[in-house]
């Protein structure tokens, strides 16, 4: 995975691939993925890169921008502040294939995890699935 791209690149622009115009009997979600493939991944909020990440688009780039937003607000969770289960969840549910391409963000994935203290069992059985996967596993 990419440690340095151009964030104000849009997906298309950073595959190389721009996609058509979504079918016309498409789903407000599907149609939602094109458009945000569209705009400059720097300008994602969470809840979009959870989008993204959860239809499996863009992995290369978004798991990075993931990974820095749940490293940079896993350390608030403990003191009440926010911290995004959704995007959590899409990243640590993505194929063990995919996290196997990048170990060292995996590991950073793997000491933010580490921090979190207030989490739903749910989120929780997908943390120890995804720590479980990890090669060289010693969680």
């Amino acid at each position: 995975m990419p440690e340095d791209f151009d964030r104000g690149c849009s997906l298309e622009e950073l595959e190389g691939l721009r996609w058509p115009a979504p079918p016309s009997d498409t789903t407000p979600m599907v149609r939602n993925v094109y458009e945000l493939r569209r705009r400059p991944v720097a300008t994602l909020e969470p809840h979009e890169l959870a989008r993204l990440i959860g239809q499996d688009a863009g992995l290369p780039w978004l798991l990075l921008l993931a990974v820095e937003i749940l490293r940079d607000t896993a350390s608030k969770q403990a003191e009440g502040g926010w911290f995004d289960d959704d995007l959590l969840y899409a990243a640590i549910t993505r194929k063990p294939e995919v996290w196997a391409t990048a170990p060292e963000l995996a590991h950073e994935l793997k000491e933010t995890v580490a921090v979190l203290t207030d989490i739903s069992r749910y989120v929780r059985q997908d943390i120890d699935a995804f720590l479980s996967a990890l090669p060289g596993n010693d969680a």
